[in-house]
């Protein structure tokens, strides 16, 4: 395969093939042909790779050709009426579509507009712009064909929870290394990250954003075997290569990933697996990857998945094939379910002049009325062969989208529906925003009100209720989960794996070390029990690399660690059995640890002696390395990972609690001061994610305290975020699923008092 433009290559050579009528509709799909592009100075050739809904409930997307030079912005209603908003100052070859920003406006790229520095192509290197919904056109940035930005962007920027867009070029100063950038809504451009090989490039795809703040994405070329690769990016910038594609898994991936309402994410391949045809895959957000269906062109289901996929409401995903299907060999529409049955809805193109379309190119897009929504880059009934645009009816209700899915109390939320007035209710998971704006029949905007939890989002209009189709997460705010069997403090370990959260050991309530594995799954709110720990320990802690659970260290004696062990033990949980592993250097109890790049570091700790000591373990070799040591020895610290770094907070010194907070840099191996933690304090509950770790409950040398805060690393600054409901120390900590999990620890510093409660905060 050789390296080509996919976009320009179907723009430029791509043909109706025969006309003949082939549809395979399954029951209760309805196909409809809604408008027939004429091409200029109208709508001509829709193959954008994005279609928003606007706050009207009005769809808007972009057009290759047609307009006075080369592509349009337009907008169609849901019955199919169509609307030019700008044709003439919208850029060339116009293939992204729009995705909607927060404020209201849309946001797309162009791959030849603007400036002609030279070595782009038709007309310049391309541009990011913002559109308003009447068709006012800014133009945020010109790129430059340099290694800074790139050239040739071909899908739309996609809005992260910090405010900025993110998108990526394919090509940069005249080679193909594909290079990621972020821009704000007024035009501040920046280069976020330059991709190299080994991690992919051709990045013609937009970011899907996670759940859990990161962007997700697909290179077309390279990786390890050259064949493409899937990858995590921070908003930083650190990329993380998920999976690198073989061809038998499939190869090539074109177009973006989503993430579906079972928090996996889905994707497609336009060539590569078992008949050359394409693939559509699965993959987790930590890496499994699975081929849930192989394209059988054969069969007529077609080949060259030449979309996204896209989830509607009854849970299947639907999305679209350029080639094959029917008689005319023109596409397909198909749907296939998160378990992989696959159906052909529709093959394109019949009889009289292509009168449905053919080649689909675009996602479907399913407006909050239910309806399926799409176009074709060819055919048309007035044999204009400019392409149509259809509506697939599957026969769904009325729903409503959440502009945002999460939010901190008092933030307000835009809910697109339909139908909405001012008498409308809407509710957080149950609890009545206190203040709501009505913005027509399908747009409001409401406060998330106090006491609202994590779930989904409701508006009562009449007897008419609509539901989100996403849970809405509710920041900076704690709940609780179903009690542990045994309560334990000082665990000797703990670790999660597949969404299961493993607390191993502990002292119990009467001060004596257990070797129970109690494994608390938050999905069903409830407990079961793994094999036990070879020897009872506490006080130890716990890493989890490639799905299997270390146990490090630790103690069997309550008072003062004074027996310490340096025993290292691996827990399988497929097996549900224990093994050891080569014993840590310095046995110890009491310290921090943390994960980056698959080597955990054991920092600190206590062994007759507040401890200096890191050591980092590499599970693959079973070997042990030492690594510089703290500035300040300390026991009991908050160790994370927090972007590129491992941060080591607060702990209890030679001097007591002194909140000494210290940066560690793995590639230099070196340690550096931090700012201290306002409130100093010990054995706090703490977990990382992404540029933050946060502390929540511990001791302060008087009291035990319910006090939650942040480190930022990259700001190097401290916020108080919301109490814990109940004082804790020496809980067993967990990061699952963007959620920090406190569970059991003691609210006294003897240990007098053991908890069995389970806390969980939302960042």
């Amino acid at each position: 395969m050789s390296r080509v433009d996919v976009s320009r290559l179907a723009a430029a050579s791509i043909f109706c093939f025969a006309l003949a009528l082939t549809a395979i509709q399954a029951q209760a799909q309805t196909y409809t042909v809604l408008y027939d592009s004429p091409g200029a100075p109208g709508v001509g050739n829709p193959s954008a790779q994005a279609i928003a809904q606007g706050r009207d409930g009005n769809l808007y997307t972009t057009s290759t050709y047609g307009g006075t030079d080369y592509g349009t912005f337009f907008k169609f209603t849901p019955s199919g009426t169509v609307t030019v908003e700008n044709n003439t100052g919208i850029g060339y070859f116009v293939a992204s579509g729009v995705t909607l920003g927060s404020d209201g406006n849309f946001y797309g790229t162009d791959q030849d507009g603007g400036p002609t520095p030279g070595g782009c192509g038709f007309a310049g290197c391309g541009q990011i712009y913002k559109v308003t919904p009447a068709g006012v056109e800014t133009v945020l940035y010109n790129f430059t064909n340099t290694a800074k930005d790139g050239y040739d962007p071909q899908s739309a920027p996609v809005e992260a929870t910090d405010g900025k867009f993110y998108g990526t070029t394919p090509y940069s100063a005249g080679n193909y290394i594909s290079v990621a950038y972020s821009i704000t809504s007024t035009g501040t451009f920046s280069t976020v990250h330059v991709f190299t090989n080994a991690e992919g490039q051709d990045v013609f795809a937009g970011f899907v954003l996670g759940a859990d703040g990161n962007l997700y994405g697909v290179a077309a070329n390279q990786g390890a075997n050259t064949y493409g690769t899937i990858f995590r990016m921070t908003t930083a910038g650190t990329v993380t290569v998920l999976h690198s594609f073989t061809d038998a898994d499939g190869s090539y991936p074109y177009r973006p990933l989503i993430q579906a309402s079972d928090g996996n994410f889905y994707g497609t391949t336009a060539y590569g697996g078992a008949h050359g045809a394409g693939v559509v895959f699965r993959i987790t957000p930590s890496g499994t990857y699975t081929v849930l269906h192989n394209f059988n062109p054969a069969a007529g289901e077609g080949n060259g998945p030449s979309s996204s996929l896209t989830q509607a409401t009854d849970g299947k995903l639907y999305g679209v094939t350029f080639y094959g299907g029917g008689a005319a060999n023109d596409g397909t529409i198909y749907s296939i379910t998160t378990g992989g049955t696959f159906t052909t809805l529709h093959s394109f193109c019949p009889v009289s002049g292509c009168a449905d379309g053919s080649n689909p190119n675009s996602p479907l897009k399913q407006n909050t009325n239910g309806v399926l929504y799409g176009t074709t880059y060819y055919g048309g009934k007035n044999n204009h062969n400019n392409g149509v645009i259809y509506s697939l009816n599957i026969g769904a209700k009325p729903f409503i989208n959440l502009a945002a899915t999460s939010g901190n109390v008092g933030s307000t939320v835009g809910i697109f529906g339909q139908e909405f007035s001012s008498k409308s209710v809407v509710k957080f998971n149950g609890v009545a925003a206190s203040k709501i704006v009505l913005s027509g029949t399908t747009y409001i905007t409401a406060t998330v009100p106090a006491g609202a939890t994590d779930g989904k989002v409701t508006v009562t209009t009449g007897t008419t209720t609509l539901t989100s189709t996403k849970t809405f997460i509710v920041h900076n705010t704690w709940s609780k989960g179903a009690a542990m069997p045994t309560a334990v403090w000082a665990p000797g370990g703990v670790g999660a794996i597949a969404g299961k959260i493993y607390v191993v050991g502990g002292w119990n309530s009467s001060g004596a070390p257990v070797a129970d594995t109690q494994i608390y799954n938050p999905g069903t709110n409830s407990w079961s029990t793994g094999a036990a720990l070879p020897t009872a320990t506490a006080d130890g802690v716990g890493a989890v690399v490639n799905n299997v659970l270390y146990i490090f260290g630790g103690s069997s004696s309550h008072s003062q660690c004074t027996t310490v062990t340096n025993a290292v033990w691996a827990y399988n949980p497929t097996t549900n059995s224990w093994s050891s592993k080569t014993a840590m250097p310095t046995a110890r109890c009491s310290m921090g640890v943390a994960v980056r790049n698959n080597i955990v570091y054991v920092v600190g700790g206590y062994n007759a002696g507040r401890l200096k000591t890191v050591e980092s373990f590499d599970p693959p070799t079973d070997t042990w390395k030492e690594e510089a040591a703290l500035l300040v020895g300390k026991s009991e610290p908050s160790v994370g990972l927090v972007g590129t770094a491992i941060v080591a907070a607060d702990g209890y010194t030679a001097s007591g609690d002194n909140g000494d907070n210290e940066s560690y840099n793995p590639s230099t191996n070196s340690w550096k001061s931090a700012a201290s933690d306002p409130t100093p304090r010990n054995a706090a509950c703490s977990g990382a994610f992404g540029t933050e770790l946060y502390l929540a409950g511990g001791y302060n040398g008087a009291a035990s305290l319910t006090l939650n805060e942040a480190f930022n690393g990259s700001k190097n600054t401290w916020t108080t975020l919301a109490p814990m409901s109940q004082v804790a120390l020496f809980a067993a900590s967990a990061v699952n699923n963007g959620q920090l999990y406190c569970i059991g620890g003691t609210s006294t510093q003897q240990g007098t008092l053991v908890l069995s409660n389970v806390q969980i905060y939302q960042p």
